[in-house]
């Protein structure tokens, strides 16, 4: 089973993304930063990574940063899911390691389908 380590501060955000996923078939680990984050990518494999920009402790484009030095994330899907839509904010993304880049608040079809599509 595909496992999807979602990493948001906000605990309904991380619930919404979580049931929706759940419902498309997917594992789902809870993260409340980027540092629990890469605590848990540390000790066990993710398929993908959904994470939001602005968190407490570890923002998502550091934790990006930080798992695209360990092995096993080199080539991992990892998705930003914000309310950061600026250019700057997304070529930061991208310059750290962004596979993609989803703005919230999310549709659950257009998030599946580009869960779907990375993972392919």
């Amino acid at each position: 089973m595909t496992r999807i380590l979602a990493v948001d501060d906000s605990t309904s955000m991380r619930q919404m993304v979580a049931f929706t996923l759940k419902a498309a078939g997917f594992d789902v680990v809870e993260a409340e930063d980027g540092r629990v984050a890469l605590d848990l990518a540390a000790k066990e494999k993710f398929s993908l990574v959904l994470a939001d920009v602005n968190m407490p402790n570890m923002d998502g484009i550091t934790l990006v940063r930080n798992l695209r030095t360990m092995p096993d994330y080199k080539f991992t899907p990892l998705l930003m899911l914000t309310t950061e839509s600026t250019p700057e904010k997304k070529m930061e993304g991208k310059s750290a390691g962004a596979t993609g880049w989803l703005i919230k608040p999310f549709n659950p079809d257009q998030l599946i389908t580009t869960i779907k599509r990375v993972l392919a």
